[in-house]
């Protein structure tokens, strides 16, 4: 995964609402009025949020009967995660090389 398809997930996973919106997914499928009974935010806001996380790829809709329903989109997060791991990995790499310079001298 790219640095540039990475901010727009971060961007959208950097708002509090949306990140409690995609706790409450990951829990399971729920619809927007689903999603309004268990969060302090209106229908119409969870809306707009899931509209956001859907846009980035990390949510998506589906039918179920009469109402549209959210899940999440596990590859995308998983992509993500894999990104971030990778640089955690690079900078632990660099603090013990740093260490060990630090502890030759």
């Amino acid at each position: 995964m790219t640095t540039e398809a990475l901010v727009p997930v971060f961007a959208a996973l950097a708002d509090e609402t949306r990140w409690s919106i995609l706790a409450a997914l990951g829990e399971g499928d729920a619809s927007a009025s689903a999603l309004a009974g268990r969060l302090p935010v209106s229908r119409q806001a969870i809306a707009r949020h899931l509209t956001v996380l859907e846009e980035v790829g990390v949510v998506e809709s589906f039918r179920a009967g009469r109402e549209v329903r959210y899940r999440v989109v596990g590859a995308q997060l998983s992509a993500t995660a894999r990104r971030l791991d990778a640089i955690g990995v690079e900078w632990d790499r660099r603090l013990a090389a740093i260490k060990a310079i630090a502890e030759s001298l």
